[in-house]
């Protein structure tokens, strides 16, 4: 038994000698990579911005009523092509007609008012043309009797001298005076009616003055008559509510009977959309990614209607009003669409991405190297930075995308392996990025060159730009 137990104890001890040996880790070969490498490329990136946005049309436009009354007929619903001047409802108009006819009545009547105040004018001038002839009869009147009294004055003298001479007789003398008289009164007569017919004359001019006035001011009520009826048939075609433009109704917010009432403000009856084969997307952009947006950008972007396909769109303008919610600045775009279609609906959620740059075969790199930083240094600094990379700052060789970038792009840098496996620090200018790779405009990097992405991965860590072993442990050797 003695020997059993010892013969067990050996074979225990020499199988947890040769399994400490062979699970012990032995180093790399030459396939053992330190760090993951990928290799500088060419072809196609495209930087674009990501946001949503609403659907919504060209133009929206609010059809109301600036009439109070009961609705009697709706011609248009939800969804039905209307083109502009078309019926899309009718107001009760009965108490309007009834007020239209009275107005009508009104107007007429002074109308008729007018015409016999312009009656009274004609006759005033009649009246004075008669006064005007009687004056010229009166003044002639008037001279004659004045002929008549020097006749008679010069017979009285003639019967006076006959008379002191003893020649004529006295009956003669006494009728020569009578005649002298008789045309003094004449005379005087004469005078008279000529003041009177000129006073006639001055009233019969008044009077005119008064009837043409008179045609004035029914002339102003005939006007404001006619103003009053103007009104009144507007209101008679305002119930008759019409379409303003061409388009299709999308919203309707009336009932059949339902009364309107528009004292303070115009109620919308009807939401009408403009031609919908043209749609605009107001897309939220972030502060961050305002600057990167022009217009006549090409923008591409689903809805969730139809999530296999993709609709194509244009950027129109950037508002420059901002919004800040919860301290958020974000900026409105506008999108024009083509929607001929018309399968696109306002008020979808699109999902866009909007093309800011494009290369159609640039020198690129993984945006991972960009990442990476080695965790060991050689006298503090990975090789290559002490010279502050000057030897990276020649132009990528071969890049149709090269360009005197110490302007252009930014600042960035990569770690290739040195000739003795050490990370060497390469600086760059890089230009625009897709978010996976990102385009290399300047740098001492050529195509096919290798670049670090990360660090071997550390057991139970997935840091892959940690500090890690710089071999992996390797499976039990079984020979």
């Amino acid at each position: 038994m003695r020997r059993v137990f010892l013969g067990l104890v050996g074979f225990v001890a020499i199988a947890g000698t040769a399994g400490f040996v062979l699970w012990q880790p032995t180093g790399g070969n030459a396939s053992d990579a330190a760090y993951r490498l990928a290799a500088v490329d060419r072809g196609p990136l495209t930087a674009s911005v990501r946001a949503t946005g609403t659907l919504n049309p060209v133009t929206t436009v609010l059809v109301g009523s600036q009439l109070s009354g009961q609705v009697v007929e709706i011609l248009a619903d939800y969804n039905t092509p209307v083109k502009e001047g078309q019926v899309v409802a009718r107001l009760n108009s009965e108490q309007i007609k009834s007020r239209l006819d009275a107005a009508q009545a009104e107007l007429a009547q002074a109308r008729a008012d007018r015409e016999t105040r312009s009656a009274q004018i004609a006759k005033a001038r009649s009246a004075i043309e008669r006064s005007a002839a009687q004056a010229e009869d009166l003044a002639a009147q008037r001279d004659r009797a004045q002929a008549q009294l020097e006749e008679a004055q010069r017979n009285l003298e003639r019967q006076t001298q006959l008379s002191a001479r003893a020649v004529g007789t006295q009956a003669a003398l006494e009728q020569a005076q009578t005649q002298v008289e008789i045309q003094k009164a004449s005379l005087a007569s004469a005078t008279a009616q000529i003041a009177s017919n000129k006073a006639e004359l001055e009233g019969l001019k008044a009077d005119l003055a008064l009837a043409e006035s008179g045609v004035k001011s029914a002339d102003a009520v005939i006007l404001q008559r006619q103003a009053k009826l103007r009104d009144l048939e507007i209101d008679l075609t305002r119930t008759n509510i019409k379409s303003p433009v061409d388009g299709v109704v999308v919203k309707r917010d009336i009932e059949l009977g339902q009364t309107v009432a528009a004292s303070l403000s115009a109620p919308t009856l009807f939401t009408i959309a403009q031609d919908l084969s043209e749609i605009h997307i107001h897309a939220n952009i972030d502060e961050a990614d305002v600057g990167r947006l022009k217009p006549d950008q090409r923008v591409s972007f689903t809805v969730n209607a139809y999530p296999n396909r993709t609709f194509e769109g244009t950027v129109r303008m950037v508002r420059l009003g901002a919004e800040t919610v919860q301290n958020v600045v974000t900026y409105t775009a506008v999108i024009a669409v083509k929607n001929k279609d018309l399968a696109l609906l306002p008020g979808m959620t699109a999902n866009l991405q909007v093309i800011t740059d494009e290369r159609e075969d640039a020198q690129r790199i993984p945006n991972a190297a960009l990442r990476f930083r080695p965790a060991t240094l050689v006298a503090g600094a990975p090789r290559g930075e002490a010279q502050d990379g000057q030897a990276s700052r020649r132009p990528v060789r071969g890049s149709k995308a090269a360009r005197p970038a110490a302007e252009e792009g930014t600042e960035g840098r990569v770690y290739r392996l040195g000739a003795d496996g050490a990370p060497e620090l390469v600086r760059l200018r890089l230009g625009v990025t897709d978010g996976s790779h990102t385009e290399v405009l300047q740098g001492d990097l050529d195509e096919g060159t290798a670049v670090i992405v990360g660090g071997p991965r550390a057991s139970g860590s997935g840091d892959e730009s940690g500090p890690a072993a710089r071999s992996r442990p390797r499976p039990p050797r079984l020979f």
